[in-house]
């Protein structure tokens, strides 16, 4: 475990780790993503309003062990684990219908955004690409 973890910002290197998207460029990076074999995951937030529920659901999600205390610092641990455990390429996380969360809980949403942009660094530098896209807006 990596202890205590204090958001930060994400490194001005490379590409923007969580990115805003419209639900129709959501469902196609998903897509794009498995056809490059990369771990694609959604993540349904529909009526998620608080920490402990957007906690509950991205670790039932992304499989999150059963030691996961639904903190932010087992949060942080479990995503930069993810990278060892899944063996993957690289992981794609789609969060979807995230407007209610970042509407009613805009520190959690806050404080999220920013403990996948650093767990997204970490997994860069292993070498393994992370990337987070929240769905944003409603479908045309």
């Amino acid at each position: 475990m990596s202890g205590q973890h204090t958001p930060g910002p994400a490194s001005a290197a490379g590409p923007e780790p969580v990115m805003h998207v419209t639900p129709e460029a959501a469902t196609a990076l998903q897509q794009f993503a498995l056809w490059l074999g990369l771990d694609a995951v959604r993540v349904d937030l529909s009526g998620c309003a608080d920490k402990a529920e957007f906690l509950a659901r991205v670790a039932d999600a992304l499989g999150f062990p059963t030691w996961f205390g639904g903190n932010w610092d087992a949060f942080f641990d479990c995503l930069i684990d993810l990278a060892r455990a899944r063996r993957a390429r690289g992981c794609v996380i789609v969060l979807r219908h995230a407007g209610e969360l970042q509407a009613t809980s805009p520190e959690a949403f806050d404080t999220a955004r920013s403990i996948l942009a650093d767990a997204a660094k970490v997994w860069s530098d292993r070498g393994v690409a992370l990337r987070v896209f929240v769905e944003t807006g409603t479908a045309a």
